[in-house]
């Protein structure tokens, strides 16, 4: 270990001045304040003002999606179809 390594450890307290590796006491993760609980009335009315903050999509904006969604399948299928089609060919007339 270099000289520039052991400046950093006993920086960061892993070494002690004269060299040696420093003692250090095991840490306790600190115990966490028990949570209120609340009840079902007061959740649902904090869920319903969550989702009044949510910016929900006009419906042009899920149509537009739902077409592009559905454009995007029918490519994707046709793709899958078409190399399983070459590929089964080719598989085929490999071992005929």
């Amino acid at each position: 270990m270099n000289r520039q390594m052991k400046r950093m450890m006993q920086r960061q307290g892993q070494l002690a001045p004269d060299g040696t590796p420093a003692r250090r006491e095991p840490t306790r993760p600190a115990a966490r304040p028990p949570k209120e609980r609340i009840g079902a009335t007061e959740y649902f009315r904090q869920v319903r003002a969550e989702l009044r903050k949510v910016a929900w999509p006009s419906r042009g904006e899920v149509v537009n999606y739902s077409i592009i969604v559905l454009v995007a399948l029918l490519v994707l299928t046709a793709l899958i179809f078409f190399l399983d089609y070459v590929f089964g060919k080719a598989i085929i007339f490999l071992f005929q």
